[in-house]
This record gives C-alpha cells, structure tokens and sequence, in this order.
C-alpha cells in the first residue's frame, strides 16, 4: 500500500465563525483507493502558504510511502532540513499528514484508530464550550455583551446547561498582544472577579468554570489574577504566562492553588516535557492539528499519566482535528474534559458526510474505522477562503491600562 494523491481545502469558516476565520483540511489517497483526512492547525503565515509548505513535505516525504510506517516518516519530518526541534507550522503540517495516515491505517484494517491505540477506555467524552454570543447578527468577533458583561455571560453559561453543558470556558482577561506579558489593570482584575462570582452565583455547583487566558501576563500577573478568581473554584487557570518559558509558568503553579492548564501553542514532546519537569501544568491541552500528530499526542498523554497529570484536547479550528482529538480521549486513562465547538453543529456539522456525535454534555466516540468521520468535499469547495487575516490575530502594539 502506498500514498499516491493529496488534496487540500481551506474552507472559509461562515458566520458565526465559531472555531476561527478558516480551515486547511486536507486528503490523502493510496493507490488502491483508501482515502484518508486530515487537519492542519498553522496559523503563522497564510493559507496559501500552508499550502505549499503542505505541498512540500508530501512531495518529498509523503508521496509513494507506505502509510503505516507513521514513526519512520514523523522522524523524516521532523528532522528535515537539519531542523531536528519543534518547529510550529512544519509541526501544524505533519499534524495534518499524520492523521490523514492514522485515517487509511485505520479504514485498511477496519478499526477506529483508538482501537489501534491501546483501545477504548472512556464510553463517552465530557465536552466543554467557549462562551459565545447568540443574539441576532452575532458572530465570533463581534462585540458581544457575552464578552463584556458578565450577567449576559451568566445568562449564556445558563442556556448552555440547558442543552447539556457541565462546563463553560469564559475569557474576560482582555486582549492579548504581540507585546506581552503585561500587568493587567485593577479594572480587568475586577471584571475578572465579576465575571467569575457572578457565574458562580448562577450556575451553583452543577457546572465547572474553565478561566482562559492567552499568556498575557507577567507571574506577578498572573498571580495577581489567581488570588482574585480563586475563591470560585474553576477548573483550571489556562495559560497564565506565554508558552515560551515553563520554568515561569511553573512559579505561578507553585503558588496558585488552581490547577494550571498550557499547551495550545505548544508541539511535540519535547515542549511537552518541560511543562511536565518544571511542574508548569497538571492538565496538558494539546492541539492534534499542531502538537504532532495522533502518535505525538499519546505518547504526551503517556509521560503525563506518570506525573499524574491529565489531558483535556484544545479544539480551535475544524472538527476533523475534533474527530482525531477524539480517537486520543477515547483511549487515554488521564483524559479530563474535551473542548468542543459548542455541540458540533452548524457549519461543523455541515462540512462533515456525518456529524460528530454529542448527547447531553458528551460526546460519544464513533465505532466507525478510521477518524470516524468523512469531509463533505463539494461543501468545502462551495465555502472558499476569500479573506486576508490569519486564523487569529492579536494586538500588534502594547496593551495600556485599563485595557
């Protein structure tokens, strides 16, 4: 068996935009006729230019091998060009790459890839969502009251534990910057606060708060923050500091009685394990559109089972990384919680030949063999990418007080 055809699609992602401005999904095809999908999670420079970086690495790599050997060709990968270290939109390409083989693996011998993976330990998969805007015209960026005022997010978190929800993330920390880390102002710490109380006050116990941030803020900070959100018990502390240096991190675990998550920004096991050694974070959010690949991510899940931390899949992008983020909770003793898009309707739903299946706050891995889930092809064409922005696109100058 060997590959012998690639496709890509960046999909411009509709109104409300939930997961981001655009998706780079791509297909590889074997000779004999199994097609296998992927998800590619670079956000560095634009589509096209994934594209070609795509284009490259099949050409030289891909092209002609054999795609159960998913060791051999990662390790090609990765060292091409005398690189030899995390290297974050070659790692967003092999990511993609990576799973489109697991895909074939998977459908040649007719098993879901968790089932080649040690097999399935969770039934079903507690899910998670972003707080989004739901009022009329809203979209992902818009200027909701759902980002501002925290009745309005209560109100939201409300209506999302309605259809099932037992955990909502919020993000009212402000914006993130290329200029960061900062001290965030008194009057962002006492947004924070609000938003954190008057949530809790709404949802009671029955509904775990997950506190985002990008790594805005300096460890004095954060810990600023910490002290501030502490006393309404959220899950987790996301991302404190920036990804660059865990030995920082790890001073704001060590004194922040929140469990820390990381690790969004962050790829292969290599980055992973320093989180791991310093102690930076208990709960690891690997993106599998960027950290690696599937295989990357279960062995990141294997060394944080020996520290005895957990893993909760990072999902900002399309749902086939949603589906690969699956086969990897399905089958991974330490798995927390998952991130969905909301419940994986709309136009995730819509670009898929069968939709990802959520029930009541979960999701329920698919027994079908592979990823378990097929791109809709003439959805994706009929959805261009027409825009200019990159997936996300921070502040390019400092944040100031009281911003």
């Amino acid at each position: 068996m060997k590959i012998a055809e690639l496709k890509t699609f960046v999909v411009g992602n509709p109104p409300p935009a939930f997961g981001g401005r655009y998706f780079l999904f791509l297909k590889l095809k074997t000779a004999c006729g199994i097609e296998g999908v992927g998800e590619v999670y670079a956000a560095s420079f634009a589509p096209k230019a994934i594209v070609a970086m795509i284009e490259d690495v099949f050409e030289r790599h891909v092209e002609g091998a054999d795609p159960f050997r998913i060791e051999a060709l990662w390790r090609n990968v990765y060292g091409r060009g005398y690189s030899g270290r995390p290297d974050i939109s070659l790692m967003g390409v092999l990511s993609g790459i990576e799973m489109a083989l697991w895909d074939i693996v998977g459908k040649a011998v007719g098993k879901p890839v968790y089932a080649l993976l040690g097999g399935k330990v969770h039934e079903r998969l507690r899910s998670y969502t972003y707080l989004y805007p739901d009022e009329p015209g809203s979209h992902a960026y818009s200027d909701s009251p759902v980002y501002s005022n925290p009745r309005a997010a209560a109100e939201r978190a409300l209506k999302y534990m309605a259809q099932g929800f037992t955990a909502v993330k919020l993000d009212p920390a402000g914006p993130y910057s290329t200029f960061d880390p900062r001290q965030p102002s008194l009057e962002r710490l006492e947004l924070c606060e609000a938003f954190c109380r008057t949530l809790r006050e709404a949802v009671g116990t029955k509904c775990d708060l997950l506190f985002g941030t990008h790594g805005q803020f300096t460890v004095s900070g954060a810990l600023r923050m910490a002290r501030r959100i502490e006393p309404y018990e959220p899950l987790w502390f996301e991302e404190p500091t920036p990804p660059e240096a865990p030995e920082e991190m790890a001073k704001v675990a060590a004194q922040c009685r929140m469990p820390i998550a990381t690790g969004e920004r962050l790829t292969t096991k290599y980055e992973f394990a320093r989180v791991l050694e310093t102690g930076a974070a208990s709960i690891l959010q690997m993106n599998l559109g960027r950290v690696g690949g599937i295989l990357e991510a279960k062995k990141i899940a294997a060394m944080a089972e020996a520290h005895y931390a957990q893993i909760a899949p990072h999902l900002y992008c399309g749902p086939v990384v949603g589906a690969a983020n699956i086969q990897l909770a399905a089958c991974s003793p330490n798995f927390l919680i998952l991130e969905s898009i909301e419940r994986w309707d709309g136009f995730h739903a819509k670009i898929l030949k069968k939709p990802i299946r959520w029930e009541d706050g979960w999701v329920i891995p698919p027994e079908e063999p592979g990823l378990g889930v097929e791109l809709d092809e003439e959805v994706a064409l009929a959805h261009p990418w027409e825009g200019t922005d990159l997936h996300l696109v921070p502040r390019f100058a400092p944040v100031w007080p009281p911003g």
